[in-house]
């Protein structure tokens, strides 16, 4: 039903001339086949059913995975194969060519409305265009810093280089990247109650991605209960940036600050459980700052990574009123970013995949950390 009535939606979009751009859904059909083809027990929608509570009696736990299986095999899979032939056959075929807001029906108007949902602010392209530029080149005066400090010879991209290739900066293995954010994590346990009067109750746990996302996924994705860190192609995954992405997504960001707002008893059902990305990115991002004065970064490489992490969110300004509003293409958005950013070359083609296929969104981070700190 679920899959259903997307598709339905999907095809009145193409109806209207209204889709996703078609260079955003390319590799996305793993997420698909990785269900499709993974049979019986080695499907992940079986996962929770290999491990059930104690409480539960042994005959009914039997019965569950006999039912689970068969809704895998009759329905799951099924529903998936259905999506992705939707998708190959019906929806690609059709959707745009173009990758800005403004060439969509009424994208002006859209990516107005985009910008105001995701920033809660009435800034026009143009004026989000001009912040970004004046903000690379503040924190790229810090960065600059940073490289005096670790006495590097040559200009900002050479560097950009050497932490995007350097061995020193990377691990081999899943299980290490996973050690390393849980050891940040603990190590802000050991210093919240300086900062943080209140706690959440809700405490969270750190898990890889699944599979079938982590192609395309985000680097890290933190909420209640969990920081999910992304080990697909360890190369991509640098441990100076590691620090600040741990401090983003879980705590104080947001595995500590959505449980917050959850357990406040002195706010309203729809207030405890409502999400305004302006606030809750632009409070994540805070913590990557934050992180400064609590100590939370040891070397300048770390430190670098969160100047790093600054310069990424800024440029995302650039970025997203330069796809959308200002014609700037998919190699232009990904050229800005490899020259003002660490970010790995695949972190820098998934996330400007991201920004051409969900405008607006990416404004909310540095835009909402701006109007913390001037609160």
């Amino acid at each position: 039903r679920y899959f259903g009535q997307n598709m339905d939606n999907m095809r009145a979009g193409m109806k209207r001339g209204f889709t996703v751009p078609k260079v955003s859904l390319a590799g996305r059909d793993v997420s698909l086949t990785t269900i499709i083809d993974a049979k019986g027990e080695a499907n992940s929608f079986y996962k929770p059913f290999k491990s059930m509570p104690a409480s539960i009696p042994a005959a009914k736990q039997a019965e569950l995975r006999k039912l689970a299986l068969q809704a895998i095999d009759k329905s799951v899979i099924p529903a998936h194969q259905t999506v992705l032939t939707f998708i190959k056959k019906e929806y690609e075929p059709k959707a745009t060519a173009k990758i800005a807001a403004y060439d969509l029906p009424n994208g002006k108007a859209f990516y107005a409305a985009q910008s105001r949902e995701y920033t809660t602010l009435d800034l026009t392209p143009e004026e989000i265009h001009q912040i970004g530029l004046d903000e690379v080149a503040k924190i790229k005066a810090e960065m600059l810093a940073v490289m005096k400090e670790v006495k590097f010879e040559g200009d900002l991209p050479a560097f950009l280089n050497f932490l995007r290739t350097d061995p020193q900066f990377y691990v081999t293995k899943p299980q290490d990247l996973l050690d390393r954010a849980a050891w940040t994590a603990k190590e802000f346990d050991a210093v919240s109650g300086k900062y943080f009067g209140r706690q959440p109750r809700m405490r969270f746990g750190i898990f890889p991605v699944a599979p079938e996302l982590a192609p395309f996924y985000t680097g890290g994705r933190g909420g209640p209960g969990g920081y999910w860190v992304n080990t697909y192609n360890l190369p991509a995954r640098p441990l100076y940036s590691l620090p600040a992405l741990t401090l983003h997504e879980s705590a104080p960001g947001h595995a500590f600050q959505m449980p917050l707002a959850m357990e406040n008893k002195g706010l309203p059902e729809f207030r405890q459980n409502t999400y305004i990305s302006a606030y809750g990115e632009g409070w994540a991002l805070y913590s990557e700052r934050l992180g400064v004065e609590m100590g939370m970064y040891h070397t300048p490489y770390e430190h670098f990574g969160m100047l790093s992490y600054q310069m990424w969110r800024a440029a995302r300004l650039v970025v997203d009123t330069g796809i959308h509003a200002k014609g700037w293409t998919r190699d232009q958005a990904m050229a800005f970013m490899r020259d003002n950013t660490a970010l790995s070359e695949h972190e820098i083609t998934t996330e400007t995949d991201r920004y051409i296929a969900w405008p607006g969104q990416a404004l909310s981070y540095y835009l909402g950390e701006m109007a913390i700190w001037k609160a």
